[in-house]
């Protein structure tokens, strides 16, 4: 047969993702030298017991060699905060039963067994919804309900710290009552493999790191889908739903950081809600440690995807400018807001697909 010059390997090289070095999904428990000497070895022998020149040994390993290179910088924009209820000072000495017993079990609460708590918990709240459907508690006693609810649930969620054994009802507990920050990206357009195939990715903040993060939250995109979001992050023993932050305040500049993400994001990524590719800065180190730009791209402008499913950004202008002129007409604008209603339209065109402050 024909002589065996190169031999490709193809790929399969794991990335060590979370960091535990074991053989879980998202890890890689060898080093590339030891991948490297099991190739060469499984070559090696048969080539030598047949008498066959060893080949060269080339390998497609794409993930492994460009993973490491494309970092995701995604801002905050803002939260939804699971915030800690106390119970109401003066309360009905006549509460209906579903509440009163909702009520007992956050006055005798205790660690003894706080998975009976969190069962009573939620029947009683399933039974005041049904009483609430059926016309028998107001809208202030169903809303009554839920701060006692969850002001049980806050409690349970500060006695399970002392637990050695959590019990397998509560260990989502920490999920169900974790914060919400929206951040300014879409998990289908640069996350694909966190969606599709539950890729877990190291997220983490990349500024205010010697303070102490005092929130949990899962990290949800500005796409209008149930599936925007990323509640599976690598924690030392597991994957946790909730990742630690900081305290955010409207106005604050507050930014996550996705790593190794450098293969196959962004070509994976979609138009889903017609967000665009992100802006892209290519940073270099030079010899002496300094950062250097080497190239700025900007992301895709409103009208670059609005052309990529069939609309023409010119036309559209046109159009808009053609109803503008016949506001002025018809006097329901002047002359002057035409000017600034049209700029606002053509800046609108020309912006970014995310959310510019």
């Amino acid at each position: 047969g024909a002589r065996m010059g190169i031999l490709d390997i193809g790929g399969g090289l794991a990335i060590d993702y979370d960091g535990s070095r074991t053989n879980f999904a998202s890890s890689a428990n060898y080093q590339v030298a030891e991948y490297c000497a099991d190739v060469v070895e499984g070559i090696m022998q048969p080539c030598n017991a047949a008498g066959i020149p060893h080949p060269l040994i080339i390998s497609e390993s794409g993930r492994a060699l460009i993973g490491y290179y494309s970092v995701l910088l995604m801002n905050v924009l803002d939260t939804a905060t699971f915030e800690r209820n106390a119970l109401p000072k003066d309360l009905p000495a006549d509460l209906p039963a579903p509440l009163a017993n909702l009520l007992e079990v956050a006055r005798t609460l205790r660690s003894k067994n706080l998975q009976e708590y969190f069962n009573d918990a939620l029947f009683y709240r399933e039974e005041i919804y049904a009483a609430f459907s059926h016309g028998q508690l107001t809208l202030r006693q169903r809303a009554l309900g839920d701060q006692i609810f969850w002001h049980i649930l806050t409690r349970i969620a500060g006695e399970m710290r002392s637990l050695k054994v959590i019990p397998e009802e509560l260990t989502n507990l920490p999920a169900i009552m974790a914060d919400v920050y929206y951040c300014n990206f879409s998990v289908f357009q640069s996350l694909p493999d966190a969606w599709a195939i539950d890729q877990l990715f190291p997220i983490m903040p990349i500024h205010r790191l010697c303070e102490k993060p005092q929130r949990l939250a899962y990290l949800s995109d500005i796409t209008c889908d149930c599936d925007g979001k990323i509640d599976r992050f690598i924690d030392l023993h597991d994957v946790n739903p909730t990742l630690p932050v900081h305290t955010f305040s409207r106005g604050d500049q507050y930014v996550l950081g996705a790593f190794l993400v450098g293969a196959y994001q962004e070509t994976l990524g979609d138009l889903h809600n017609l967000f665009g590719d992100t802006n892209v800065v290519s940073v270099r180190v030079d010899e002496d440690g300094e950062i250097e730009y080497v190239e700025e791209v900007d992301g895709d402008s409103v009208a670059d995807v609005l052309s990529y499913v069939e609309y023409t950004p010119a036309r559209l202008m046109e159009q808009f400018r053609a109803l503008a002129e016949e506001a002025v007409k018809q006097k329901r604008i002047t002359a002057a807001e035409r000017r600034v209603i049209l700029a606002a339209y053509e800046s609108g065109l020309r912006g970014y697909t995310y959310f510019e402050s």
